[in-house]
């Protein structure tokens, strides 16, 4: 694969047709933080210990994705490295999204969410590390930041999708025998085409680079094993650039902030707007969610180009503290407003923390990993989002009753504190040094 000096320039169109499949990927992820919560909700789930059923993303997270893109890093195949897997992910995607809104009863639905994120983690950080492979340094803050704008014009459509079926004339409350919307039904199905069809185009239109017949024998000289993929682990572990490390920090305080307020957004909604969290509450706080959840996500798509010129003139680094003071200030806000048009306003901090979480991170990553080494690298990063979402997962339960009252709202308030955290602990990280090219370790 050509070097950082000699990787050719992509037009804006073509870094844009390598990142539509970000559009697909993050449609499924959108219709999950809108849609999963009111799911389990009709299917029987309790708000305290509903947490546990969202282990899916972060269990699958921590174990597929470090793997596969340790395996991505030595895969010769006549598609690419990469290539193979986020096909792969995105056909068991679609399936899991055509199935999901017909689940009979909750073990199912928490059963696909496994599937759905599993499949999800397979294709993701191949998909970054190919965004990676594809750009030098130079190319690499419009490339992430375009993930980001696709992450937030993605999420738009599919918080808003059950809104404009209301729109266009069907009914918000025709559910099926276990009390899911049909309007959800569609969203998903909407989801499953999006998932294959923008990744096929991705690859189609902007193939990977060709590695190298240097490159080539030096992976098959030491084929893909459980041997191989663990010592990669370790020592790409051991071998960690410092920046990296401390981005972990402020990760960790970012990551349990978003998932507490995905969680627990559309219940904080139902009590200030409806005074309760019972069904109809709920039903009418998901559409909500639904339309600030769309308004907040054109934010992202919108902030995520107007950050690139931003991030190449003062660094990734400034730009993203900034962006977790806005988001954390927004969840602070959030649940003591009782009208549906003021909480559009905190929407735009959590708009710009949005698409500065999905790329800024990702640049500051990019540029201190060695190139070889970006799948495995990658798929660790992961961790720093998965770990969080494991410990959320399992704490929120026991802290939702003596600690936060066993109201939605202090959730959001615990949210917004934890972003700020973020903010502090990203500004105390060292701007990362060059990437530097070091070959796969022998």
């Amino acid at each position: 694969m050509p070097d950082a000096a000699t990787k050719p320039k992509l037009r804006f169109l073509s870094i844009v047709q390598m990142n539509l499949g970000f559009l697909g990927l993050q449609f499924s992820f959108g219709l999950q933080q809108s849609n999963m919560g009111p799911i389990y909700r009709y299917l029987g789930a309790d708000e305290a210990t509903m947490p546990l059923l969202w282990l899916a993303g972060p269990m699958t997270g921590l174990i597929v994705q470090p793997i596969v893109g340790a395996l991505s890093d030595r895969t010769t195949s006549r598609l690419g490295r990469r290539t193979p897997y986020f096909l792969v992910g995105a056909v068991l995607c679609s399936l899991a999204l055509f199935a999901m809104p017909y689940s009979p009863a909750l073990w199912v639905a928490a059963s696909l969410l496994w599937i759905l994120d599993s499949a999800n983690n397979i294709t993701m950080e191949p998909y970054r590390a190919y965004v990676s492979d594809r750009l030098d340094e130079a190319q690499r803050p419009l490339g992430f930041l375009t993930q980001a704008g696709f992450t937030g014009l993605a999420q738009t459509l599919s918080y808003l999708a059950p809104s404009i079926f209301v729109w266009l004339g069907m009914n918000a409350d025709l559910v099926d025998a276990n009390g899911i919307p049909h309007i959800t039904k569609l969203a998903f199905a909407i989801g499953a085409l999006l998932s294959i069809s923008t990744i096929v185009w991705s690859v189609w239109r902007v193939p990977e680079l060709k590695l190298t017949p240097a490159e080539i024998a030096r992976m098959r000289a030491q084929p893909r094993s459980v041997a191989t993929t663990w010592r990669d682990f370790v020592e790409a572990l051991r071998d960690m650039p410092g920046p990296m490390r401390q981005l972990g920090i402020a990760m960790f305080f970012q990551w349990y902030g978003m998932f507490c307020y995905w969680q627990y957004v559309v219940f904080s909604l139902a009590r200030t707007l409806h005074g309760d969290a019972g069904a109809a509450a709920v039903r009418d706080a998901t559409l909500a969610n639904g339309r600030l959840g769309g308004f907040y996500n054109f934010i992202a798509f919108v902030a995520a180009f107007a950050l690139v010129p931003i991030a190449r003139r003062v660094g990734a680094r400034p730009v993203h503290a900034v962006a977790m003071v806005a988001s954390g200030c927004a969840m602070l806000a959030l649940p003591r407003l009782s009208g549906e048009l003021w909480c559009y306003v905190p929407m735009i901090g959590i708009g710009i923390g949005w698409a500065s979480l999905m790329g800024s991170p990702y640049i500051m990553l990019a540029n201190s990993i060695p190139p070889a080494r970006t799948g495995i690298y990658m798929g660790i990063f992961n961790m720093f989002i998965v770990i969080p979402m494991l410990v959320e997962t399992v704490t929120i339960p026991f802290l939702y009753g003596p600690v936060l009252g066993g109201d939605a709202r202090n959730v959001l308030t615990l949210a917004g504190g934890l972003m700020l955290c973020a903010a502090a602990a990203t500004w105390l990280v060292r701007q990362p040094a060059p990437a530097l090219g070091a070959p796969l370790p022998a």
